[in-house]
């Protein structure tokens, strides 16, 4: 027996111990089985571990086996350890983990679709190429979310949406739909619309028509047609699949579907916004890049432009060739160099270009170009732009002489190489372009014997920081040297050889604008080959030939 006394009666209570002992023990949530160290036969088990274990009454075997248990016992997971009481005597306690077997369960589910979506967001976001955005969205459906999975962008300027599917047992597939076609495919109009997706039990796998899969994968147990959101319009189409009678989608699915949607809806809208931009851009660039030269009778040009952001490939250098007017005979030359780069020098060297275009179809002189060029850029009313300019009419004239009338403003003097490997500069000068009312332009006419040349460049050469210290100036005197030993070379490999000059002089580092163009006089061709007269060469081709050796003597 076993006294107790409860507080403030001073009384005592005369309770049988075992009976204690067994309340205490049906009172606890734990499950506890008291048996035998030998054979396990049951002497005493709680309530809570009848509740867990039915069947577990004095005088049975317990069913357990070695120091702990993990079971399923009527749909519950029951964890179990066996304690040493005496030498004849062992205790199992026993635990309900069904909650905590579904908490890891629901956290792990959890764990695998956060790293589904960030995977998705990772592989979504390395490219801005649709095509291949669109095929990424349903190699990851396929490898998270289906069976099977097509992809369907919305109609383009032909009137018909594009897909994409992935299936079992079948390479990548991709084709086109007509718009009366979509409304076969239950819900696909409706995504297509931007609508919220039909849940996929309201949607019947068998009134999906033949050609949405192959057949042979046999029956669709399950169809999910999910919207994949844009940028204020649906970006696309998502249609899922599971195979088999069994097939199905959960709630859980589908959330998990919409969420992904979401993510490879926007991805596909900023591929395809900058696929705009692209084409757009590509448009823009045709009236931007330099035009492709024309090769007059008696005279060769030669140009190249390299853009300091190769990315744009245009930028505030340019150069331009116009043809002549009607009735005339001479061809106008411009090089020039608008204030910055990127895409505003870009503009402002379009509309430079058209100004003068303009300009040459009433036959303007070259410094009137120049002067009437200034105002309209002073009535555009950004001041803050300027441009220098070097513009020339070229001619040819008598005896395989060329003539040249340059006119500059605040451009550098374009340069003469002379048959006897001499350096001229063009004595040409004048004001900034766009900046003062009044412009003040000094032009100046030179003549090319055959075989002699004309270089207009941009001061993105002279200026090309680089060289063995990485910060000279490639500067004017060294132009000067390397263009005197470019005698007797045609005009395109003058131009390609500076270009290269200076590319080397750079050492890939970061440059400005550069524009090169060159006008050079043919040489004249051998008297024995223009009728009459000893068959020796001209002298004008034997002197360029002799500095061409002397060229190479010194390379």
């Amino acid at each position: 027996m076993t006294a107790l006394t409860p507080a403030g009666t001073g009384e005592s209570l005369q309770i049988p111990a075992p009976v204690l002992i067994r309340a205490a023990l049906d009172a606890a949530a734990e499950g506890v089985v008291l048996c035998t160290a030998a054979d396990g036969i049951v002497l005493f088990a709680n309530a809570a571990a009848r509740d867990l274990v039915p069947g577990l009454t004095p005088g049975r075997a317990v069913t357990f086996t070695g120091d702990s248990v993990r079971a399923t016992i009527g749909g519950r997971q029951v964890y179990g350890m066996r304690r040493r009481l005496d030498d004849g005597h062992d205790a199992w306690f026993l635990r309900d983990h069904t909650e905590e077997t579904q908490h890891a369960a629901a956290l792990e589910v959890e764990r695998s679709r956060a790293a589904f979506l960030a995977e998705a967001g990772q592989r979504l976001s390395a490219s801005l190429h649709v095509r291949r955005c669109a095929r990424t969205t349903a190699e990851l459906a396929v490898a998270h979310l289906a069976d099977a999975a097509i992809v369907v962008l919305p109609a383009g300027t032909g009137g018909q949406c594009s897909w994409i599917r992935l299936s079992p047992g079948h390479a990548p597939e991709e084709g086109t739909l007509a718009a009366r076609m979509l409304t076969e495919v239950p819900g696909l109009s409706e995504a297509l619309d931007g609508f919220p997706p039909i849940p996929s039990r309201w949607l019947d796998p068998g009134q999906t028509p033949g050609w949405l899969f192959p057949a042979d994968l046999g029956p669709v147990g399950a169809l999910l047609v999910t919207p994949l959101p844009g940028n204020a319009e649906t970006a696309g189409a998502l249609i899922l699949a599971r195979l088999g009678p069994q097939g199905a989608f959960d709630p859980g699915d589908e959330l998990l579907a919409r969420v992904f949607a979401a993510r490879a809806g926007a991805a596909l809208a900023a591929a395809m916004l900058y696929q705009e931009q692209v084409d757009t851009t590509a448009v823009l660039q045709a009236d931007l890049l330099p035009p492709e030269l024309p090769q007059p009778d008696g005279f060769e040009l030669a140009a190249s432009y390299q853009a300091a952001r190769d990315s744009l490939g245009v930028g505030g250098d340019f150069y331009d060739v116009l043809g002549p007017p009607p009735g005339g005979s001479d061809t106008v030359i411009a090089l020039g160099d608008v204030c910055g780069t990127g895409p505003e020098a870009a503009v402002l060297t379009g509309k430079v270009r058209q100004t003068l275009r303009a300009l040459r179809l009433v036959d303007v002189a070259p410094e009137s170009m120049l002067t009437v060029l200034n105002q309209a850029l002073l009535q555009s009313g950004r001041r803050s732009r300027f441009v220098t300019l070097v513009v020339g009419s070229v001619q040819r004239v008598e005896h395989g002489r060329v003539r040249l009338r340059l006119a500059s403003g605040g451009h550098p003097p374009p340069l003469v190489l002379r048959t006897d490997g001499t350096v001229d500069v063009v004595p040409t000068r004048g004001t900034l372009i766009g900046v003062l009312p009044d412009t003040l332009v000094t032009p100046a006419t030179v003549e090319l014997s055959p075989g002699e040349l004309c270089l207009l460049y941009s001061d993105g050469l002279t200026e090309a920081r680089g060289g063995p210290g990485g910060d000279e100036q490639f500067g004017e005197e060294r132009l000067h040297r390397h263009l005197a030993g470019c005698l007797g070379m045609p005009g395109a490999v003058v131009v390609e050889r500076l270009r290269q000059l200076v590319s080397d002089w750079l050492h890939g580092g970061p440059s400005d604008d550069i524009a090169i163009m060159a006008v050079r006089a043919h040489t004249r061709p051998p008297l024995s080959l223009r009728g009459g007269g000893a068959p020796n060469a001209s002298p004008y081709l034997v002197a360029a030939r002799r500095g061409d050796r002397r060229s190479r003597a010194r390379s």
